[in-house]
């Protein structure tokens, strides 16, 4: 299935999205709330599509992903485990003329899962998730990969996949062992319980707890625009650096930081950062430059 070609995300139709952009603030909402946001075929092209415009267009300086209905996402719809899917496990078996051929195909497949949601943690600006009610299975590797996360008072986290028979593959364990402790990581992944919302606030995979549904979503808008007001220049570059330094030793993170900062350092963004404070108004920065593809 092809994404539609985006002129702009907040008019081109979404099959399993909404999108808005006010106060340079994108806003993405999962919309199948009837089928509890289950993220079916259309999700997986669609997701990458809206994150990559917004990105490489530089049309938002934060990202809000929230959702519709009773839960937040229900994870993968039983109807991409339906039928053949081009170069996938579960084809058809003339598709797949030996082991080897068809293992090949599958871990194509999953890349290209995992880039779907690479695309948060690889997009300029932060992505703040605002989490209700059940988040499950792929819903968890999407919470995962944004850069901060919120959720009510209702919300609760499962490792769904050891409850159908499988590891969880989709990029659950490289970046939930990053977030919380080891021990929980292990307890989810082979128990397959919820984690409620109390507990996840407690070790640290939620930043706060909120009553309602309309709560988180309003709190997790009002931090987009509180950083949507800071230099874009500077927030991408924390975004970067505290990616690096996840991923790296401290010496090679501190190498990198300084080549960064002898590169990207701002001292015009500085001096309106200070005239702004002084003057008691917003920063008036400049924005990120789109991105150029091709010649």
């Amino acid at each position: 299935m092809n994404a539609p070609a985006v002129t702009d995300v907040t008019t081109t139709s979404w099959e399993c999205f909404d999108v808005s952009i006010e106060d340079k603030v994108a806003h993405i909402r999962l919309n199948r709330p009837d089928a509890f946001n289950s993220m079916n075929r259309a999700f997986w092209v669609e997701l990458p599509a809206i994150v990559r415009a917004i990105d490489e267009e530089a049309r938002a300086r934060c990202i809000v992903i929230s959702s519709t209905g009773k839960h937040f996402c229900a994870g993968m719809d039983l109807s991409v485990f339906q039928g053949p899917a081009d170069g996938a496990a579960g084809s058809a078996p003339a598709a797949r003329p030996n082991p080897q051929v068809s293992a090949e195909a599958a871990i194509r497949h999953l890349k290209h899962l995992h880039e779907t949601f690479a695309c948060l943690d690889e997009a300029r600006m932060p992505v703040i998730a605002a989490i209700q009610g059940g988040c499950v299975g792929g819903g968890v590797d999407m919470s995962s990969a944004c850069d901060i996360r919120y959720c009510s008072a209702d919300a609760f986290f499962v490792i769904q996949e050891i409850n159908i028979g499988m590891t969880a593959d989709a990029g659950t364990f490289p970046r939930l062992c990053r977030l919380i402790p080891e021990g929980w990581v292990r307890e989810l992944a082979y128990t397959g319980g919820r984690l409620p919302a109390v507990r996840a606030r407690e070790i640290g995979l939620v930043n706060e707890v909120f009553d309602t549904h309309e709560d988180v979503v309003a709190h997790a808008l009002a931090v987009a625009r509180e950083i949507a007001a800071k230099a874009p220049l500077a927030v991408t570059g924390s975004k970067v650096m505290i990616n690096y330094a996840r991923d790296h030793s401290i010496a090679d993170s501190l190498d990198y930081l300084a080549v960064w900062q002898a590169g990207m350092f701002s001292r015009s963004d500085m001096a309106e950062a200070f005239k702004a404070k002084a003057e008691k108004r917003l920063g008036d920065f400049p924005e990120l430059v789109p991105i150029r593809r091709g010649l």
